[in-house]
């Protein structure tokens, strides 16, 4: 899946001049001959890479043991070195890729695909699946190893789409697959990071201003210097200056990890699909790995558009065999081509970004370099550039479709709402020393929805696209495609993928099996009855036009 940290305002700049000596297109004379390893551009989108890259391993660190429980010799042990590898191994590839499309092109200008960890699967699994099995179980390694199943599946996935993403490409709407995404970048992304930075405004807001004045306002710093540096760097120096102030400055982990090699180690993955646990959580990771293909093949697309075309197997191939490498190194993260390819062309890098890249990130993780970062990076001041995801995928999901599917987003949108609302009433009722199991029948009293909001977060990812797809096809009066998806939903609901959620005294459990929400699967089974009925009527001409403002 795309990540959306390169929505800079190099994105919508034209490709970069062709170099001295070649042609308009690009092409040396020569043909055919070794291209530059490393280019003055290079070094512009290295750091555009790697700073992108070096706020999610922050952000990995951070939520990994306040979200999920897990301690931190395990994240920097065991997650950060094998999200480096895969880090690693993938820009390697990609910057290979690159000189081999120059050398048989004999062009001078090819800008390798940039890569890195996803975004999306950060927030996704982190909060959809190893925070509540931490919750339920208080069993860290249970959680990481959910995690890691949640990866191996979803990079199998994108091994499977490799060799059949046109066919989901043709039959999925595309506000279907932006509504999942907006949910996450509305609620998780930038509601929850947006509180954050106003918790700590002396280190977090400037940061964030300086991200919106360069990303939002399309503006170009002096020096080309990148502007999620800057906004970092004038975090790490406000954070420093309350210290000396003697204000409230940001507290880094008091154990993370130290320098000396931490080399990445084996994990036996395919024992893990035996795991009955990690299938309940099957309607988190399908559409994780469903938007990764689909994405990927938008990000080459736009590649395409600007010069470089990539095959397009070997491209999503590569996306999703990072994907496995990191989970069977142990890291719980997928990994993503990254939206953006014609900002890194802009800034005039070619494949050393991404080579040098990978084997920056190798170095950090792998030698403790993390341990270092996060105690001196305070997290607001990361956060500004995290939120501006988040925005970006919301904004995106109305701008990407055509004005009369705006509603269909917006529909979309409220599973993820149910799901967010939901962990923040989880964690108040678990600061105030209550449960959701004991404080229910006093929410039901006072008319509170708690068991909306429990069907809604089960599934909420795939019940997104459900919904999102629904209102597309019936806009466009499509009405018997409409209800093959309302019948799909009544299946998925009644084996317990989506809407199947009780509360207990456990904590919240995903109801998985037979029969496990039939209210659900009878009401989709209702709803496609309804749009057959509407299909019939529509071909007899007894459905008519009722024009504008209706």
């Amino acid at each position: 899946m795309a990540d959306f940290t390169s929505s800079s305002p190099a994105s919508s700049a034209p490709p970069a001049a062709p170099s001295a000596g070649s042609d308009a297109l690009g092409r040396h004379p020569g043909g055919g001959q070794s291209p530059a390893w490393w280019v003055a551009g290079d070094l512009d989108g290295f750091f555009a890479l790697f700073i992108d890259n070096l706020l999610l391993l922050i952000l990995i660190a951070t939520l990994c043991p306040t979200v999920c429980g897990l301690p931190l010799a395990l994240v920097f042990g065991r997650i950060l070195p094998g999200a480096a590898l895969s880090i690693g191994v993938g820009n390697l590839f990609y910057g290979w890729q690159a000189r081999r499309l120059a050398r048989r092109t004999g062009r001078t200008d090819v800008t390798a695909l940039p890569y890195g960890i996803n975004t999306i699967s950060v927030i996704s699994f982190c909060y959809y699946i190893m925070a509540p099995v931490y919750a339920r179980t208080h069993d860290s390694d249970l959680a990481w190893r959910m995690g890691l199943f949640a990866c191996f599946v979803t990079g199998l996935i994108e091994v499977a789409g490799a060799f059949g993403a046109d066919w989901l490409r043709r039959h999925t709407p595309r506000a279907a697959l932006l509504c999942p995404l907006a949910g996450i970048g509305l609620t998780f992304l930038a509601g929850d990071f947006a509180f954050q930075i106003f918790a700590q405004p002396l280190i977090g807001a400037i940061p964030m201003l300086l991200v919106l004045i360069a990303y939002a306002g399309r503006l170009q710093l002096p020096g080309r210097v990148p502007a999620g540096f800057v906004a970092v760097a004038a975090g790490v120096g406000a954070a420093a200056v309350c210290q000396r102030m003697g204000w409230s400055h940001f507290a880094p982990p008091a154990v993370a990890g130290t320098i000396g090699l931490t080399p990445p180690l084996p994990v036996n993955v395919l024992a893990l699909m035996a795991s009955a646990e990690g299938w309940h959580y099957f309607a988190v990771i399908l559409p994780i790995g469903i938007l990764g293909v689909l994405s990927s093949i938008q990000i080459l697309e736009s590649a395409e558009a600007g010069g470089d075309r990539y095959e397009t197997r070997s491209s999503l191939l590569m996306n999703g065999l990072g994907t496995i490498c990191a989970a069977a190194f142990g890291s719980t993260f997928t990994t993503a081509l990254y939206i953006g390819h014609p900002a890194w062309k802009s800034l005039g890098a070619r494949s050393g970004y991404s080579t040098v890249n990978g084997l920056v990130i190798m170095a950090l993780c792998l030698c403790g370099g993390m341990s270092v970062v996060v105690r001196v990076i305070p997290v607001p001041a990361a956060l500004g550039i995290m939120l501006w995801i988040g925005l970006v995928m919301v904004a995106q999901a109305f701008q990407a479709i055509p004005g009369r599917h705006a509603p269909a987003v917006a529909f979309g949108l409220i599973p993820g709402l149910g799901a967010w609302a939901l962990a923040l009433v989880q964690t108040a009722l678990a600061g105030a020393g209550a449960t959701l199991f004991s404080a229910g029948p006093q929410l039901a009293r006072i008319g509170f929805h708690l068991d909306g909001m429990v069907a809604l977060s089960q599934g909420s990812l795939l019940s997104s696209m459900v919904l999102g797809a629904l209102v597309v096809l019936v806009v466009e009066r499509e009405f018997l495609k409409a209800a093959a998806w309302a019948l799909g939903a009544a299946g998925l609901a009644f084996f317990g993928v989506i809407h199947a959620g009780r509360v207990t005294a456990d904590g919240l459990v995903n109801v998985f099996g037979w029969a496990a929400a039939p209210q659900f699967a009878a009401a989709y089974a209702g709803a496609a009855a309804v749009l057959l009925a509407c299909q019939a009527a529509q071909r007899r001409g007894w459905l008519r036009d009722a024009g504008p403002g209706h």
